[in-house]
């Protein structure tokens, strides 16, 4: 039992993942890490200022809006944070500097600093583990009944990063299976050049920011892939249901090939 002290989600918190629309008939599990911005009421603002704690760094903007829309439009499952990523990071193993990170991008975060290991460990309990307990449960059910899973993760990046412009718009990421980005690829070549397109940017394996699709994809062999957005793109609604749209028939067509 995880002493008061270290409580990190009260009861008014509610619970750290959601999974939506679990009977979902699709093959593609929807999967949202960066979902939230919510921060514990334990934890104030980690001392940081209203801007940072709206910004990037506290969670994907834009993210789960394009993750559901691609859930609705497939009926697909979805898995999605409710904490945000400055408490901990679910893509992200606990051994990871940028699990809780001390400092992202230009702020350092002081509710992060020098955190203890039972301080650790109380939020690896109560944040990560659920996270990926609920992926592994549907992917075991999903296969006693029968029915194939495709991990697809869904995040959104900033156009300008340490004062550098990002000119690509949409990253397939993958780690060592390629199978699925590989599709999504070529689908995107052979059809009208609506966004700038690349493979792993603006992150790649070499970044840690494949974690979910090792832990849940490569590990069971299931096809596997996971899409990053600029987040200019989807910053409104009628922004995130075109890019939705496209993704989901990126998706179709690469999972029909």
């Amino acid at each position: 039992m995880v002493p008061a002290e270290f409580e990190v989600l009260s009861k008014s918190d509610g619970e750290s993942v959601v999974v939506e629309r679990p009977q979902g008939k699709s093959a593609v599990l929807v999967v949202c890490e960066h979902a939230s911005r919510m921060l514990p009421k334990r934890y104030g603002t980690l001392g940081l200022p209203v801007e940072a704690l709206n910004s990037h760094i506290a969670w994907d903007p834009g993210a789960l809006a394009v993750a559901r829309g691609i859930s609705d439009a497939l009926d697909a499952t979805l898995v999605h944070q409710r904490v945000s990523r400055l408490i901990y990071d679910c893509n992200r193993p606990p051994e990871a500097a940028g699990a809780m990170p001390e400092k992202s991008e230009i702020y350092d975060i002081p509710g992060n600093a020098g955190l203890s290991v039972e301080e650790r460990h109380a939020r690896t309990k109560a944040v990560y583990i659920p996270f990926h307990d609920a992926i592994r449960a549907l992917i075991r059910d999903r296969k006693a009944r029968g029915q194939e899973t495709v991990i697809v993760t869904v995040h959104s990046f900033t156009p300008i990063y340490h004062g550098k412009t990002r000119a690509v718009e949409i990253g397939i990421l993958h780690d060592d299976d390629s199978r699925l980005a590989d599709r999504m690829l070529a689908a995107a070549a052979s059809g009208e050049a609506s966004y700038k397109i690349e493979r792993n940017e603006p992150y790649g394996p070499e970044d840690g920011v494949t974690h979910t699709l090792v832990l849940h994809g490569l590990s069971s062999g299931l096809r596997n892939v996971m899409i990053e957005v600029r987040n200019d793109l989807i910053a409104d609604q009628a922004g995130q249901g075109v890019m939705a749209s496209y993704l989901t028939r990126l998706l179709q067509q690469s999972l029909d090939a």
